[in-house]
């Protein structure tokens, strides 16, 4: 197909504006790229999925980019996914090279989202041909990987799984549909709430709410700290950059891009584990290890390259496989929903112009991200003056909107938001974990479906251990995902017990 009629005049606008409302979301401390996505995501159901997805992975990418900036200025992470960036950009910023710093920040992030958008081109096809003979037992095992994945990967593993049954848990509630292999009754339900409940709780005000609310109410209660004066921001140009400080880093960009795109293609891993991983392999690596900490451009370079090919790897499971890698692309299975497109292995093939449009956005987005912030950098510093008694009202204004026009005007989707936004406001106080519970929630139907379905055409659960080979590799790397985890918490316990 022609590529380049993709490219409309709308398309190209919808991704640069949403690569620069991106920058601007996480160039403030406590907004990500989640949020930013979350919020946005009832504007694109007028949009049609082509254009709806230019914007939010317009979104996506200049989220996790813009989440560098406060990193840089004020050693605070915009995004969960900068907080190694703070180790030495923020040291060169207090010594006057912040502009510079910045600019080692936007070159490395477009190296790792292009190498990332590689990956993504190759290997999600590839993996979704592979996916195509999977049985309902291989699908249901593959859910039950990714789960024990991110709850392995949580801070505390049984939380982690406590999350993403509750996810599931939550998500089950409504008529047990006859289609599923059902028996058409309520369940899980309490009496008089049939009429709401009917259906369960529908997944984009649950999103918002997580997402948006969660999140703004958390910030609300840390109360409203003074804003930066722009005489207190230094960008400084004491130091300018010069494309030298770039020589002999090709092996760094290689290798952080690479951990990065593979951290991404884990279900639920996330970009905070994927710039530390980058940093602390770039720092083993290194032949001046004793720099990292004190403003080492190549630490910098790590991590940008690692959290930016979290982007493109990210999309390698939810488009092959149905299943989110991160909690932003979680928000994305939201924009399939909305338009009625169901992802997983059988997407890419049935739906070509929609895949080579996301691949398109994700090139123009990196490239927009990269002139953006490269030559308005001083401008978008400024941001982070910006006071959040401004923001914060505003963006609950749009999370209310959003809840309530998605499904044609629905006031329970209102109380829905009103619900798991307290609910995850919450969470993060008992420190259950978002992205397990929300993941859990995602794929629950799809779970169920998939486990009743085995049950009906093989007869017993011993079918989920002899179906196939690839059973009994999914059912290895469980065991490995749960046993490493054990293994990795008793080590750091152990660590921590002798400092």
């Amino acid at each position: 197909m022609d590529i380049f009629s993709l490219i409309s005049p709308l398309f190209v606008a919808l991704i640069v504006s949403g690569t620069f409302v991106g920058i601007i979301f996480g160039a403030i401390p406590g907004m990500t790229a989640t949020m930013a996505v979350a919020v946005c995501l009832p504007l694109t159901y007028s949009l049609g999925l082509e254009n709806g997805l230019a914007l939010l992975l317009g979104l996506y990418v200049g989220g996790i980019s813009g989440g560098t900036v406060p990193a840089v200025l004020l050693g605070i992470p915009g995004t969960p996914s900068s907080i190694a960036t703070c180790f030495d950009a923020y040291p060169m910023a207090q010594r006057g090279e912040g502009e510079k710093a910045l600019r080692i920040s936007i070159i490395a992030s477009l190296v790792g989202g292009l190498f990332s958008l590689i990956a993504l081109y190759f290997f999600a096809p590839a993996l979704a041909d592979f996916a195509i003979r999977f049985s309902y037992v291989e699908k249901f095992l593959i859910i039950f990987f990714a789960l024990t994945v991110m709850a392995a990967l949580s801070s505390n593993m049984l939380l982690g799984i406590f999350s993403g049954f509750l996810g599931i848990f939550i998500s089950l509630i409504g008529v047990y549909d006859v289609t599923d292999g059902g028996n058409g009754h309520y369940r899980l339900i309490p009496p008089g709430t049939e009429y709401w409940l009917d259906s369960g709780f529908s997944l984009l005000p649950v999103l918002i709410a997580l997402f948006g609310l969660a999140a703004i109410l958390e910030e609300a209660e840390k109360g409203m700290p003074r804003a930066k004066t722009a005489s207190e921001i230094k960008v400084g140009a004491q130091s300018r950059f010069s494309f030298s400080v770039l020589k002999g880093q090709g092996r760094n960009l290689f290798q952080s891009s690479a951990i990065g795109t593979f951290i991404g293609i884990l279900p639920g891993v996330g970009g905070s584990a994927a710039s530390i991983l980058s940093y602390t392999a770039a720092k083993t690596t290194s032949k001046h290890p004793e720099e990292y900490g004190k403003g080492s451009a190549e630490g910098i370079i790590a991590t940008e390259a690692g959290n930016n090919a979290l982007t493109g790897g990210a999309l390698v499971p939810l488009l092959s496989l149905g299943i989110p890698g991160d909690s932003t692309t979680a928000l994305l299975i939201g924009a399939f929903a909305l338009q009625g497109v169901q992802v997983g292995p059988l997407f890419i093939g049935n739906n070509p112009e929609t895949w080579n449009a996301m691949i398109v956005a994700m090139i123009i987005a990196n490239v927009a991200m990269f002139i953006m912030m490269y030559f308005a950098i001083r401008w978008f510093a400024m941001v982070v003056t910006v006071p959040k008694y401004i923001l914060y009202p505003v963006i609950l204004m749009m999370c209310v909107i959003g809840a309530y026009t998605i499904n044609y005007g629905i006031m329970f989707d209102v109380w829905t938001l009103l619900i798991f936004g307290i609910f995850g406001w919450l969470a993060i106080k008992i420190r259950l974990e978002i992205a397990p519970f929300i993941i859990g929630f995602i794929l629950g139907p799809s779970a169920e479906i998939y486990f009743v379905k085995s049950l009906e055409s093989f007869g017993d659960l011993t079918i989920f251990f002899t179906k196939s080979w690839i059973a009994v590799v999914l059912w290895v790397l469980i065991v490995a995902s749960v046993v490493g985890s054990i293994l990795m918490a008793r080590r750091s316990k152990a660590m921590a017990e002798k400092i």
